[in-house]
This record gives structure tokens, C-alpha cells and sequence, in this order.
């Protein structure tokens, strides 16, 4: 079942998120699953666009595991402290894409490479997903080789 979409970062969202979504379903993640996804990386990269190196790479693998989507971002700025503190706020001073990112995701990882910093999304299939009780009371937001 491995299957690999790759598509360079471009401000053409739309075709982005389509592109996740129509793979994500094709390797077994169902309608709303693909529709989370097809947001987690949505958000990444406007994070990408807006505030990181506004190029990259993303990469979208179906196995027997699930859904992994990696998002490269040129520009390295992505740090595990971000993650670490990603959280909602309130008064609306600043974006939450990477709070949304690890609500609707079922693991979220960071690594920096050589070529960037390179935030992991994945997505269990559906008979493997399990949520921790903490995620799942906390969860606010409703339960895709082609080349672009």
C-alpha cells in the first residue's frame, strides 16, 4: 500500500488540501480523518508561507501504519518549543495553527535537518485510533507517487 505524494509548497492552498485529501482517502483514512488532515496541513503551511522560509516540500505516505505527512520548511525556525507551547488564545493575539495541528492529528513530531525544519502529521487508520482522554476533551475542531 505505500504510495507517496510530493508537492512543493506553493500559496495555492486549495490544491494542496485537495491533493491530501483525495490521498489520504485513497490510503484507507475516512472522509472526516482525510478532511482533519487535509486542515492539519493546511495550517502548517500557511506557517510555512507566513512565517518560515515560505518554500518547501510536502510529502505524503500511505502504509500499513496509517497517514504521515511531513512538511519541510526551508527556513529552519520551527523549533520544538514551539510545539511545546502551541495553545489556544483567547484574545486572539496570535494564530493557533500549530494548536489545531495537534488537536486534529493523532502524533505530531518535529526535526531539524540539513534542509530545514521538517514537522511530522499522523494519522492512525481506523481501526488503530486512540486518543488519549486528555486530547479528546480538549478537541475543538470537527472529527493525500503524484506530483502536484
Amino acid at each position: 500500500m505505500d504510495f507517496e505524494l510530493r508537492c512543493p509548497i506553493n500559496p495555492d492552498l486549495g490544491h494542496i488540501r485537495d491533493l491530501v485529501r483525495i490521498h489520504a482517502t485513497h490510503c484507507g483514512l475516512s472522509g472526516d480523518r482525510a478532511e482533519d488532515l487535509a486542515l492539519a496541513v493546511n495550517e502548517a503551511v500557511t506557517n510555512v508561507l507566513d512565517h518560515g522560509g515560505q518554500a518547501g516540500l510536502v510529502t505524503v505516505r500511505g502504509h500499513e501504519h496509517g497517514v504521515t505527512v511531513e512538511i519541510l520548511d526551508v527556513g529552519g525556525r520551527l523549533t520544538a518549543g514551539h510545539l511545546l507551547a502551541a495553545q489556544l488564545d483567547p484574545a486572539g493575539h496570535h494564530g493557533f495553527g500549530l494548536w489545531v495541528i495537534q488537536g486534529l492529528c493523532d502524533d505530531v513530531g518535529l526535526t531539524q535537518t540539513g534542509m530545514g525544519s521538517l514537522l511530522s502529521l499522523h494519522m492512525h487508520p481506523p481501526s488503530a485510533r486512540v486518543l488519549p482522554f486528555a486530547r479528546q476533551s480538549s478537541r475543538t475542531a470537527p472529527d493525500v507517487g503524484t506530483a502536484c
